[in-house]
This record gives C-alpha cells, sequence and structure tokens, in this order.
C-alpha cells in the first residue's frame, strides 16, 4: 500500500482545488495539441501495400472498408512471437470492440496490424475473443515504411533498445517469456497507432505515435491512475485467465 496522508474535508478541499488547476491546463495544453494534430499534412501513399486479412488478400484501400478514414494500431506480435501477443498490446486491444460501433458510424473503420502470419492473427484473436478486424503485414514493406518495426540492424543503434537486450530487467524477461521471443526480436516491434484517409481514389498517411504515449496505453490504465492505489504498468496477461506477478 503507498504512504498516504490523513486529513481533514477541508484539508482535501484546498488540495483537489489546485489538483483542479492543473488539470485544467493539462486540458487546455491537450486542446492545443488536438489542433496541431488535425493540422498535420496529408502525405498520398504511392506504393501498393497488399495485405493478409482473415477475408483474403486486400489492397490499403480496401481496408477502408468503404468509409474515408482508417484508424489502427499495430499490436506488438511479430513473426518470432511463439506463444502471443505483448501482454500490454493485448490488453489494449481487450477494449477495442466496444468502440467499433461508435467509429464506424463516424466513418471511422478501426482494424489492428501485427507483423505475424495471418494464421497466428486468426488464432490469437479467436483465443481472446476479439471481433476488430486483424490485418498482418507479413512478407510486405508495410511496417518498415511506417517505422512499426525496427531491422536488427536498427534495434542495434538505438542505445535503449541495445542496452534491454544486453541487460534486460526482470519484468523485460518476463515479458519475453509471455511472448515466446528473444529479445533481439520482440523488440522490434514498434506499438503504434496509425491514421489514413481515403479522398478521391487516393490514400493519405494523416498520423502515428509511437509508445510511450496516454492513447497507447491500455484504458483501463486511465482508471487505475484515478483510483487511491493504482499500479503504473500492471497489464493484463495474455491469458484471460492468468495476471503477471
Amino acid at each position: 500500500m503507498p504512504e498516504h496522508t490523513i486529513g481533514t474535508r477541508e484539508e482535501w478541499q484546498a488540495a483537489r482545488a489546485e489538483l483542479a488547476k492543473l488539470e485544467a491546463e493539462q486540458a487546455e495544453r491537450n486542446e492545443e495539441v488536438e489542433q496541431q494534430r488535425v493540422a498535420l499534412p496529408w502525405v498520398p501513399v504511392g506504393k501498393e501495400y497488399v495485405f493478409d486479412t482473415e477475408d483474403g488478400r486486400k489492397a490499403l484501400a480496401e481496408l477502408f472498408d468503404g468509409r474515408s478514414q482508417l484508424l489502427a494500431y499495430n499490436v506488438m506480435f511479430g513473426p518470432d512471437y511463439t506463444l502471443g501477443a505483448c501482454p500490454g498490446c493485448t490488453s489494449l486491444a481487450d477494449g477495442l470492440d466496444g468502440t467499433l460501433v461508435h467509429l464506424n458510424h463516424r466513418d471511422v473503420t478501426l482494424i489492428c496490424f501485427s507483423r505475424a502470419p495471418i494464421e497466428q492473427l486468426t488464432a490469437y484473436k479467436a483465443r481472446m475473443g476479439w471481433e476488430f478486424p486483424y490485418v498482418s503485414t507479413y512478407n510486405t514493406d508495410f511496417a518498415a515504411d511506417f517505422g512499426l518495426m525496427l531491422t536488427e540492424e536498427q534495434a542495434q543503434e538505438i542505445p535503449e533498445v541495445r542496452q534491454l537486450i544486453q541487460d534486460p530487467p526482470d519484468w523485460l524477461e518476463h515479458w519475453a517469456g509471455q511472448v515466446g521471443a528473444d529479445l533481439k526480436d520482440g523488440l522490434r516491434e514498434n506499438p503504434s497507432w496509425i491514421a489514413f484517409a481515403y479522398e478521391d481514389g487516393t490514400v493519405y498517411h494523416t498520423y502515428t505515435v509511437s509508445a510511450p504515449d496516454p492513447f497507447v496505453a491500455p484504458y483501463f490504465s486511465f482508471l487505475l491512475e484515478r483510483t487511491p492505489m493504482p499500479r503504473p504498468g500492471d497489464f493484463r496477461s495474455w491469458r484471460k485467465d492468468e495476471y503477471p506477478d
């Protein structure tokens, strides 16, 4: 249990009023960020990409499913993962199905990408009970072209990643055991949100954000942070009936 103070209602109210000022400033800053995000230039996607999906091979434009906007989350599930996807990404994905109908009614198609072959993705999706479309970028340049992965050389060129591979903390070794991959392979995946627009027959890349970012954190972390005893990083395990120590 974390350390905490005991106070009167008046002391709580005064402290809460100070926090409310900071929260208001944060909300104002978030609005500024949103305005800049919307103002980003759209970049035409000139390269042809064809993906393996549960319904056969599809081009990028076909993934929009008749809508003008495509929002995708890149789940850390590389071709070298033998046991399943990243537990944190799995936890995030657990919350996506409830958003599908609301996004669809707002002209947005929501999907997930991963680099593992489609057979692994469909099996994992069935195991987790997910409904959203799950698309494989295996055997395409898509993940590399859009920064959703690192090559082995790129991973070694990033000091922080190289250090984690060479001298991993206990939690990261536990993570590697959960996904069933060596860290030199497992840490090459980049959990990211990526957005596209489709207009007048052209697909445009509009936005990408990589972890760490509040938009990438599992949804229930937002709720845990507001409880009396939050546990940052307390991600659900990739098994529905198992939680990490």
